[in-house]
């Protein structure tokens, strides 16, 4: 099993950016598909974006298509989400999440239960 620590995150003004980092341990890390997932304040966790074991293949929610980035070194175990343009609907507790299968054609690749390791979250908070 894996364990994953996330970080990066912050206060920061709408239109502006920043790239959380998500530090997985375990010698298996690099086999692992992997994903960020943000619940905002009486809402329920959403996805927004996975990527398979080798960084090949990535899924977006439409609500950040074109404005979040997700990457992976596996050299240095770490995920990244880079978030440009960021609006104050944006703000959230932002979770990493990994799973041992490596692909993302799975049908709970966009849902929480498709991930067996979670971080404990990293604050994004957008001010307008």
């Amino acid at each position: 099993q894996v364990q994953l620590v996330e970080s990066g995150g912050g206060l920061v003004q709408a239109g502006g950016s920043l790239r959380l980092a998500c530090a997985a341990s375990g010698r298996t890390w690099s086999t692992y598909r992997a994903a960020w997932f943000r619940q905002a304040p009486g809402k329920e966790r959403e996805f927004v974006a996975a990527i398979s074991w080798n960084g090949g293949s990535t899924n977006y929610a439409d609500s950040v298509k074109g404005r979040f980035t997700i990457s992976r070194d596996n050299a240095k175990n770490t995920v990244f989400l880079q978030m440009n343009s960021l609006k104050p609907e944006d703000t959230a507790m932002f979770y990493c999440a990994a799973d041992p299968r490596t692909s993302l054609y799975y049908s709970d690749t966009r849902r929480s239960s498709g991930y067996a390791a979670w971080g404990q979250g990293t604050q994004v908070t957008v001010s307008s």
